[in-house]
């Protein structure tokens, strides 16, 4: 095994999920999305094997050929942004995280009409307003949202926000209550959001709290990343 503590700092990561989920009393359930970015497919193949059905890339090409190469019938979870030259490959993953402009929204409706079947997605909102980031502002949403309610391409099934690298508790909160917030009004538009991806390896606890129903681990389940 590449991994062999793996199992056990799954155990704490999810020890500490179902702590934080009591403590927050939004009483939902979580998915934990392992982020496999820059880890090779062994890190998908064991995590598979150690329980963890959810995987989540950054990149669509590395994905793609880590899926030949782990073999294993993970959900695999788009969780960087997604040019919208390459919509069309949307249909390998289980859902994009990272929707985080019209445009790309538009492409990738296109793409599910296309194909057959709407494709299941996420907002991206920037709660935090940092330059580095994309996705709509908070009081963007709403008329996003509206928009997209008639298109049946794409499935909004809520949103996902980043919160600062490195922040205090307090913009932590005030980040990850604000993309909860945000997933009320897209629901008030009329789609199923019932999803809520936020927090990280150095913040899921208190994004659980807040009423993440999928956190993205990668170090805290795989130590520290390749280059």
């Amino acid at each position: 095994m590449l991994f062999p503590d793996l199992p056990a700092r799954l155990a704490e990561v999810r020890d500490r999920i179902a702590t934080a989920a009591a403590r927050g009393g939004h009483g939902q359930k979580v998915t934990l999305v392992a982020v496999t970015k820059t880890y090779p497919a062994d890190a998908i193949r064991e995590s598979w094997e150690a329980g963890v059905h959810d995987v989540g890339e950054n990149r669509v090409q590395e994905a793609i050929g880590k899926m030949a190469a782990a073999d294993v019938p993970v959900r695999w979870h788009l969780i960087g942004h997604l040019q919208r030259n390459k919509a069309k490959l949307a249909e390998r993953f289980a859902l994009i995280h990272s929707v985080d402009s019209a445009r790309l929204a538009d492409a990738l409706d296109a793409a599910g009409v296309a194909g057959g079947r709407a494709l299941d997605v996420l907002l991206e909102v920037n709660v935090s307003g940092e330059g580095t980031k994309g996705g709509w502002a908070p009081h963007e949403v709403r008329a996003e949202a509206e928009r997209l309610a008639t298109c049946v391409g794409i499935r909004v099934a809520g949103v996902m926000t980043m919160a600062p690298f490195g922040a205090s508790e307090e913009v932590l909160r005030a980040t990850f209550s604000g993309a909860r917030a945000a997933r009320t009004v897209v629901r008030e538009a009329g789609h199923p959001a019932t999803e809520l991806s936020m927090g990280m390896s150095g913040d899921y606890e208190i994004a659980v709290e807040e009423g993440a129903t999928m956190v993205r681990i990668g170090t805290a389940l795989f130590g520290a990343r390749v280059a």
